[in-house]
């Protein structure tokens, strides 16, 4: 048996002005939204508890052991000895020296200590594993001492980065000239 239905009142349908709920999905009424109250937590959730020493160190003993893993790697495989590693796309088609070329050989010569040879091979991959070095012990000790900051303290600095890219560039530009011939790899 069918149920019967209300009556429907004659008249027009109130406007979105006047009934904020007929708004159509995605708009607001005028003067129907106003921002959520701040609270001291994201999204009005309980804050969390600090993390244990044992989690906070998790991120750098990971990186750490990925690094060391592929210095290990690089140290057995012998990059100077070829067909176990890709030929720089950039040498192979100009002749050119890439800021990367040599980059592996130089890690080879790190993995056996032999600082003198890896600068040699690629004297700015060295810069950069030490700086690399220094940004991870600074994240370690952040880590144990439970900073509330950010995690590497990498600067922002537009002008610092635009730098880098120019010591790259110089870099890049010198090793391939003939009286820069020293690093090229």
């Amino acid at each position: 048996m069918p149920v019967p239905s209300a009556p429907v009142p004659a008249g027009p349908e109130p406007s979105a002005e006047q009934n904020p709920a007929a708004a159509p999905s995605g708009t607001f009424a005028p003067g129907s939204w106003s921002p959520p109250a701040r609270t001291s937590c994201r999204a009005g959730l309980t804050p969390r508890p600090p993390a244990s020493p044992v989690r906070r160190l998790l991120a750098p003993v990971g990186s750490l052991a990925a690094v060391a893993g592929a210095f290990t790697y690089v140290g057995l495989i012998d990059p100077n000895h070829p067909g176990h590693y890709p030929v720089c796309p950039l040498f192979a088609l100009t002749g050119l020296y890439c800021p990367g070329c040599g980059g592996l050989r130089s890690a080879h010569a790190v993995a056996h200590g032999d600082l003198v040879a890896a600068f040699g091979d690629n004297a700015l991959a060295v810069l950069g594993y030490g700086a690399a070095a220094v940004l991870w012990v600074l994240w370690t000790l952040r880590s144990v001492r439970g900073s509330t900051r950010r995690p590497l303290p990498i600067p922002r600095n537009p002008a610092l980065w635009w730098a880098v890219g120019g010591v790259v560039l110089i870099f890049t530009l010198i090793r391939n000239l003939p009286f820069g011939s020293s690093l090229a790899p």
